[in-house]
């Protein structure tokens, strides 16, 4: 087991040298009490008009309000302790810690309850619009082009960038006025991506309300932070 200190309370820690394996130059900066999952507010998660810059209000970022606390938890713990919300679809989630930094993504498929597949990752640089776009990506890609199922995010971002705004930069050869366009290379696949599943529209869930899906692809998405799925 190797041994950190948290930056937040100054306590020792330790964390398994095969999560340090897994994740190649990964130094853990707090320890559970203290990870940004654990900490109260609305920061893990920037949105950004286009995928880029700042927007206005917690509230439209689809953020936790102020004083719910997220957590770090297994996806035992996430079943154990959640149960409501929907019992079909796909939900994902993505983040970085700090962002930018190292971050995670999450998808989980599901149908009555049961799952029909999930999947996750690490980049050990990137953003949480990234993660949230990758997470989206991998969605699609689970899906065969005939389903029809709902596929979720907590990101309105997401939402709007591939429903609203995306076709019009498309329209314009891929710009906009006033501001370069962040992250074509991932907007581009997603938008064909979801035009290729006209069954699976693409819709917004409110982050961290309960909701034992979204809880599951918040866990999976957070996985790299811990020594257990």
């Amino acid at each position: 087991m190797a041994k950190f200190r948290c930056e937040v309370c100054g306590s020792a820690f330790d964390v398994p040298q095969a999560a340090l394996d897994k994740y190649p130059g990964w130094r853990p900066r707090f320890c559970r009490d203290h990870s940004p999952q654990h900490r109260t507010g609305g920061a893990r998660k920037g949105a950004a008009k286009g995928a880029g810059a700042t927007r206005s209000t917690a509230a439209r970022r689809g953020h936790p309000a102020p004083g719910k606390r997220e957590e770090n938890l297994t996806l035992a713990e996430v079943l154990a302790r959640y149960e409501e919300g929907p019992r079909s679809g796909v939900f994902t989630d993505g983040s970085a810690t700090p962002n930018p930094g190292p971050g995670g993504w999450g998808v989980v498929w599901v149908e009555n309850g049961e799952v029909r597949g999930e999947r996750h990752g690490h980049e050990a640089r990137t953003t949480n619009n990234r993660m949230e776009l990758t997470a989206l990506i991998a969605a699609y890609e689970l899906l065969p082009a005939d389903a029809k199922v709902k596929v979720h995010t907590d990101s309105r971002l997401c939402v709007d960038t591939i429903t609203k705004w995306a076709p019009a930069w498309e329209r314009n050869g891929w710009k906009r006025k006033g501001q370069p366009l962040k992250n074509l290379d991932l907007v581009r696949p997603l938008l064909a991506l979801y035009r290729a599943h006209p069954g699976c529209p693409l819709e917004w869930i409110a982050a961290h309300s309960g909701q034992r899906w979204n809880e599951y692809a918040d866990s999976l998405a957070t996985a790299w932070m811990r020594a257990e799925l």
